[in-house]
């Protein structure tokens, strides 16, 4: 089993950046792939960006493409979302995840972004 533990989320206002941080902790040997998604009030948790564990691969939603940066340090358990650009339909819990091999993906507590006209 994988623990995800976020932080970095906070108040911004439009134009401005933040980088969130996931610890992970547990089985990480067997995860092949991290994620950010997020969930805006009112509408369905959705996949922001993804990262596989190698770092070769990375896939982005539209809505933050050339804005979002994803990344991993495997030595440390860590990933990351760099948030440039940050606009108001950006307001969201963000939940870092990960995707073990064989299994689903778990989910860490979430950590709210909240982007200000």
């Amino acid at each position: 089993q994988v623990q995800l533990v976020e932080s970095g989320g906070g108040s911004v206002q439009a134009g401005d950046s933040l980088r969130l941080s996931c610890a992970a902790s547990g089985r990480t040997f067997n995860i092949y792939k991290y994620a950010w998604f997020r969930q805006a009030p009112g509408k369905e948790r959705e996949l922001a960006a993804s990262i596989t564990r190698d770092g070769i691969s990375t896939n982005y939603a539209d809505s933050v493409k050339e804005r979002f940066t994803i990344s991993r340090d495997n030595a440390k358990n860590m990933v990351y979302l760099q948030m440039n650009s940050l606009k108001p339909e950006d307001t969201a819990v963000y939940y870092c995840a990960a995707f073990p091999y064989g299994s689903g993906w778990s989910y860490g507590q979430g950590t709210r972004v909240t982007v200000s006209s």
